[in-house]
């Protein structure tokens, strides 16, 4: 099967897959659940994990009494949070490597205004990447480039992963089980997915607004 193929087929078919995983691995499925929303988080080369789907899954699962709630919020809050974690350390150690200005379109202005956009909207930044698909994994490693300032982005990520992760999989707890959710997974991975560019829709917006109030006024 291609790859592409495959990973759209795992995404649409979570629920199958998980239950195949839950079956064969019993407890170990929570070091796998672990591993896969670490590596998503973790690692700018692996976005195509599934997260917010991933998480609904595993809190449907959860309703039926095949996995723990409270060991999974735990659990993988932990890996949210460790993953950005390492993403914006990764970020950090190359920063100033790749803008030394050996590249030459790598320039130290770039990473200036990184630094700078980070310490003015990075908090907002870091939380609500948490609910894009991609852009999660890229956020924090971004951030570490640009310097972002430790204290900070740890406050904002622990706040954004837990969020995150209570979202999703007591969504899935609650919701997850209803014969309409059950009948078209499908659907609501799309909506999911979907619902997840609203943020960041809204907040583009209301930035053109603000940015266009002060010409308006004078």
């Amino acid at each position: 099967m291609e790859p592409i193929k495959f990973l759209i087929d795992l995404v649409l078919h979570l629920d199958e897959y998980l239950n195949v995983i839950i079956t064969n691995y019993g407890v170990w499925t929570y070091g796998i659940l672990f591993l896969i929303i670490f590596m998503e988080t973790g690692f700018v080369v692996t976005p195509f994990l599934p997260g917010d789907s991933l998480l609904f899954a595993a809190g449907s699962f959860a309703a039926l009494g095949s996995l723990n709630p409270v060991y999974l919020f735990v659990l993988l809050s932990i890996a949210a949070v460790l993953g950005d974690t390492i993403n914006y350390a990764i970020g950090a150690y190359i920063g100033p490597k790749a803008f030394s200005g050996e590249v030459k379109y790598l320039k130290r202005a770039h990473l200036d205004r990184t630094h700078e956009f980070y310490e003015k909207h990075g908090g907002k930044t870091i939380i609500l990447a948490r609910f894009i698909p991609i852009i999660r994994t890229f956020a924090p490693f971004v951030a570490g480039i640009g310097s972002m300032t430790y204290s900070r982005f740890i406050i904002f990520n622990v706040v954004g992963g837990i969020t995150w992760v209570a979202l999703f999989t007591f969504g899935g707890y609650y919701f997850g089980n209803l014969p309409v959710v059950r009948n078209n997974f499908e659907l609501v991975i799309f909506a999911i997915i979907f619902i997840s560019f609203i943020p960041p829709i809204l907040e583009f917006f209301k930035a053109r607004k603000e940015k266009k109030q002060p010409q308006s006024s004078s």
